[in-house]
């Protein structure tokens, strides 16, 4: 099987299997969306929906946490990882937003990308998810599940060469989608340890599958 080929398998299976994937992270609106974004770097998505509640009824805007202290938003996050770093990257985010953008999150890459903490994998789930705009986001799921599968090549060493070969691939209109097709692939499917491969609707479109070893009987 071609790559084109391999492509075309996969996306054709998504589409029917899954055919309105979501972030399986829990936000009200475009700012609660940003910070659970900055939280879920190198975290679960399931513990920041345990933090981001009371988090976000404290703050709902985000003048509300420019007004706060580090400290103070650091007492909510401590739970997640890097809770230090994290609350002063939303802290100052929050500061910019307030003074500078109204308290509205910015709706272009490069203004994203400027926000304290926000790097591109992040901006690229804003664009995505709430903004309407074709994305390819590369978390570490992504990155394993396309270099597994054969979506992507060994020269493609980062997220953002993952991304490149990705987005040459896939149609535009279907970026988002394939971003979160991959994410869940990734963390329910197609694990880091123990890859379930014999529930894989992709399988015969994998160039690396695990298949369970036959029982020798004697």
């Amino acid at each position: 099987m071609t790559r084109k080929e391999r492509y075309k398998y996969i996306l054709e299976y998504f589409s029917k299997a899954m055919p309105a994937p979501k972030s399986e992270l829990n936000y009200a609106n475009e700012w609660g969306l940003l910070v659970a974004v900055m939280l879920s770097a190198q975290c679960t998505d399931k513990r920041v929906n345990m933090v981001t509640p009371a988090l976000m009824s404290r703050y709902p805007k985000p003048s509300d946490m420019a007004a706060s202290t580090v400290e103070e938003i650091f007492g909510y996050i401590r739970s997640v990882s890097y809770p230090n770093a994290k609350a002063e990257h939303l802290h100052r985010t929050a500061i910019i937003l307030a003074e500078q953008n109204n308290n509205e999150v910015p709706r272009t890459r490069e203004q994203l990308e400027y926000l304290p903490g926000v790097g591109r994998k992040t901006a690229s789930v804003m664009l995505a998810v709430v903004f309407d705009t074709p994305a390819m986001p590369v978390d570490t799921h992504v990155f394993r599940v396309s270099h597994r599968i054969g979506l992507v090549t060994k020269a493609a060493t980062t997220p953002l060469t993952v991304e490149k070969q990705l987005v040459t691939e896939i149609p535009y209109e279907m970026l988002g989608d394939a971003h979160h097709w991959l994410i869940l692939h990734g963390r329910y499917v197609c694990k880091a340890i123990s890859p379930m491969c014999e529930e894989c609707g992709i399988i015969e479109a994998c160039q690396n599958p695990v298949r369970p070893q036959k029982k020798l009987m004697i």
